[in-house]
C-alpha cells in the first residue's frame, strides 16, 4: 500500500515597514499559518525610532523598546524567525492636534528608509527570501495603505525583491476601503465612549473592494492577533498620555465586536486576476489543482 504524502508545507515571508505593523495587517494570517504548520518568518526595515510614543518612551532607546515588542508580538502569532533590517525609520509628520512625538529625521543624520535607493534594499530582502526558500511574500498595496513614505518603500523593494529572488506569491497587506468607511462611522458613533483618532486622508487609502483577490477568516486567531496587538505597548497612548491611539482602540472593543473588526485580513495578489469569490488561502495558488476525471 502506498502511503499518501502529507498536506504542502510552505514558508511565508511578511515584510513590514516598523514594529507594529505586522500586529494590525496580517498577524491573525500568519497566526493562521503558523497552526496550521507552515513557517513563518517577519522581516521589518525599521526599529520604528522615529515613531510615535509616550514622551518618556521617546529618544535613543525607542527602537530598542519596539524591537522588543516586535519579538513578544512575533512569538504570539507563532513565527520561527524575527528579522529587523536596520534602515533608519522615516518618521511620520505630527498634526496640529498630533498622536505622538514623531517626525521626519534628522536632517544631518542618515537618510531614512523611504528616501533609500529601492534596489540594494531588494538586493538584500531577496537574499533573505532565497536563504528561507520563501513561496510567498506579503508586502504592502501601491497606497502603503495611508500614504506613509516607509509603507509605500516597502511595496516598491518587496516587488522588486521577489521578482529578484523568483518568490511565485507576492501578497499586498491592506483592508477593503469599503469597510474602512463603515469602521469610521462606527468610531464616530462611539466618540462618547472611546475618543476618536487622529486619521489620515482615507479617501484613496488602502484598496477599493473590487481590486481585492483574498479575504482571510481569522477569527479562529482573534486570541492570538489581539496578543500580537498588545505586545506593542509603546503604541498605545499618545504623547501627552491623554488619550487611545488605534491599536489601543481595537483592544477596548468588547470581544464580540472586536472579533467582528479584525477577524478577517485582506489582500490583492500580484498577476492575479481580480474578480469573482475572494480567496479565503493566502496559498491557494500554490497549492496543485485537482485533476480532472476521465470517463
Amino acid at each position: 500500500m502506498t502511503s499518501q504524502p502529507g498536506p504542502a508545507r510552505y514558508t511565508l515571508v511578511s515584510f513590514h515597514a516598523h514594529p507594529d505593523d505586522e500586529a494590525l495587517l496580517t498577524a491573525g494570517t500568519l497566526a493562521r499559518a503558523a497552526a496550521e504548520g507552515h513557517r513563518v518568518v517577519v522581516v521589518v526595515a525599521t526599529a520604528g525610532e522615529a515613531g510615535a510614543a509616550r514622551a518618556d518612551w521617546t529618544g535613543d532607546h525607542l527602537g530598542d523598546r519596539r524591537i522588543r515588542e516586535l519579538e513578544a508580538s512575533a512569538a504570539a502569532i507563532g513565527a520561527a524567525r524575527v528579522e529587523v533590517l536596520g534602515y533608519p525609520d522615516t518618521g511620520w509628520p505630527v498634526p496640529t492636534s498630533g498622536e505622538g512625538i514623531s517626525g521626519p529625521a534628522d536632517p544631518g543624520g542618515p537618510v531614512p528608509f523611504s528616501q533609500l535607493d529601492a534596489e540594494p534594499l531588494a538586493a538584500d530582502l531577496a537574499a533573505l527570501l532565497v536563504e528561507e526558500g520563501a513561496d510567498v511574500l506579503t508586502t504592502y498595496d501601491e497606497n502603503g495603505g495611508y500614504g506613509h513614505p516607509d509603507h509605500v518603500q516597502v511595496h516598491r523593494v518587496g516587488a522588486m525583491a521577489a521578482e529578484i529572488a523568483g518568490t511565485p506569491v507576492v501578497l499586498e497587506a491592506t483592508i477593503d476601503r469599503a469597510l474602512i468607511w463603515r469602521a469610521v462611522n462606527v468610531l464616530r458613533a462611539l466618540a462618547w465612549v472611546l475618543p476618536m483618532p487622529v486619521l489620515p486622508d482615507l479617501s484613496t487609502a488602502y484598496t477599493a473592494r473590487g481590486d481585492l483577490t483574498h479575504r482571510v477568516d481569522v477569527r479562529d486567531y482573534v486570541s492570538d492577533k489581539s496578543e500580537s496587538l498588545r505586545a506593542h505597548a509603546s503604541q498605545s497612548t499618545r504623547a501627552r498620555d491623554d488619550g487611545a491611539r488605534t491599536l489601543a482602540l481595537i483592544l477596548r472593543l468588547p470581544r464580540p465586536v472586536r472579533r467582528r473588526v479584525i477577524g478577517r485580513e485582506w489582500f490583492r495578489e500580484r498577476g492575479r486576476q481580480v474578480g469573482g469569490d475572494l480567496l479565503d488561502d493566502v496559498f491557494a495558488s500554490l497549492r496543485p489543482r485537482p485533476e480532472c476525471g476521465h470517463a
